[in-house]
């Protein structure tokens, strides 16, 4: 268990076990429209390369609430493998932040709000991070918003940073520093 607060728990993905919730989340059009792009296909194998079995630093874990798989998070130290965010390589204890709440029946409830803060807590507490960075795509109102309201404050534009439907979109770099 990486962290549990109130209703929320935050757990490592478990091969065997969470692949067909990444495949149905992933195969959401509302899901992929903010995450990955609507042009993407995903199948089985897909989810297993993206998600299982990799040799990088970057933790994948559930969002449970209720009892119920809702979503996804990824959390990964900044550094030249994991990031093009090259303003924090020198920096020590730089973590980004990915993540999506699959299960659209809870979206605009507050549980984005919840999981962030139960996750920026614990990357601050158990990790001993020292600034947590992410960068929405400036289109992703309800995200940005969401960061917002657990800390986040928006840095810059980062232009064409990522490629998103067949465009590259501009995103927010968005900063929490303790």
């Amino acid at each position: 268990m990486i962290d549990q607060k109130e209703e929320l728990l935050i757990r490592e993905l478990q091969q065997g076990k969470d692949e067909k919730h990444l495949l149905k989340w992933l195969c959401e059009p509302k899901v992929l429209e903010f995450y990955e792009g609507r042009d993407k296909t995903f199948n089985f194998e897909d989810i297993i390369s993206k998600f299982f079995n990799r040799n990088d630093e970057v933790s994948r874990c559930m969002v449970v609430y209720q009892g119920k798989n809702i979503g996804y998070i990824q959390y990964y130290p900044i550094n030249k493998d994991s990031s093009t965010l090259a303003d924090y390589y020198e920096m020590k204890k730089v973590y980004g932040l990915d993540q999506f709440i699959g299960d659209t029946e809870y979206w605009n409830k507050g549980i984005g709000t919840l999981h962030i803060s139960s996750m920026v807590s614990y990357l601050l507490n158990q990790r001993g991070a020292n600034r947590l960075v992410m960068d929405p795509m400036i289109f992703n109102g309800r995200a940005i918003k969401c960061y917002e309201k657990t800390g986040f404050k928006k840095k810059r534009v980062l232009p064409k940073h990522i490629l998103h439907e067949g465009k590259y979109r501009d995103c927010w770099l968005m900063e929490l520093t303790i």
